[in-house]
């Protein structure tokens, strides 16, 4: 059985990262090449990639918040789908915990679009907490407008200290 290894994302691999997001949908936008290449020159320690074997199992992007550098934003985190159910997600985030813990963050938290069912159990599962906003839906709490007019979304944090 293969063994999963996390590394930071880097310029070889950005290249391998936008095939693997784009698998995503409809819940994942991916992003474009030149922005996979940029989080691997500025924020490669924050965005790990798990490989199983020679294989691209998923990934992590994630930034320090611009509001509040104590909190880590994470962005998107995807698992290959021949990969799923296997620990990768949770290996990921729990990287990305390891790293924000050693520089002094405070709180991880993400978003999550409103009929993603599966994400909030992944999310609930790995301790983070749904932030109650104005509404619920599906038995997961939104707030209506949180990226923009017309953008809801499930928002998630999952305290460090």
């Amino acid at each position: 059985m293969n063994t999963m290894r996390i590394t930071p994302l880097n310029i070889d691999l950005a290249q391998q990262v936008l095939p693997l997001m784009q698998l995503g949908g409809p819940f994942l936008q991916a992003r474009t090449a030149s922005d996979y290449w940029l989080y691997a020159h500025l924020f490669a320690s924050t965005c790990p990639v798990a490989h199983i074997g020679d294989d691209l199992a998923g990934a992590v992007v994630a930034f320090r918040s611009q509001e509040d550098p104590n909190d880590l934003y994470i962005q998107d985190v995807i698992t290959h789908p021949d990969f799923r159910r296997r620990g990768v997600t949770t290996a990921l985030l729990n990287h990305v915990r390891t790293w924000a813990i050693e520089v002094g963050c405070g709180r991880l938290y993400l978003t999550s679009e409103p009929g993603n069912v599966r994400a909030h159990a992944t999310w609930m599962s790995l301790g983070f907490k749904n932030i109650p906003g104005d509404r619920v839906v599906d038995d997961i709490w939104v707030i209506s407008d949180y990226k923009g007019p017309g953008k809801d979304r499930a928002v998630y944090e999952l305290t460090l200290r």
